[in-house]
């Protein structure tokens, strides 16, 4: 059986508190794990019940993430970028982490496989 996962980015420039990353982690998560769901229920229903499997990787900036989405762009792999709403630490909009898929681990590998983990 193929092995499914989703990957989410956070943006280490930032300087987030722990707190931070870990609520944008998860709006990173639910929002992308929606867009799947709608786009390619086969392959949500999969990830789903195969428990759901996640990692959570480093990026530096946000140029390293525009470079990354044209990569997930060139594969046509889904995945949904997050912009804070500013009522806490950032300012309104500041775009803080990316949610891609689930997916097939070998697709996802292949784009964000060097990355650290968070």
């Amino acid at each position: 059986m193929e092995e499914y996962k989703q990957v989410i980015l956070i943006r280490t420039d930032l300087k987030m508190s722990t707190g931070k990353k870990c609520a944008q982690s998860c709006h990173a998560s639910v929002s992308a794990s929606d867009l799947v769901r709608v786009k390619n229920k086969a392959v949500w229903k999969n990830w789903k019940n195969t428990g759901q499997k996640k990692v959570v990787l480093k990026i530096k900036n946000m140029e390293h993430l525009r470079e990354i989405a044209k990569k997930l762009e060139a594969e046509k792999l889904n995945y949904f970028i997050i912009s804070d709403a500013g009522l806490t630490q950032l300012t309104p909009g500041t775009t803080t982490a990316v949610g891609i898929g689930p997916v097939l681990s070998k697709e996802v590998d292949k784009i964000t496989g060097d990355l650290q983990l968070l």
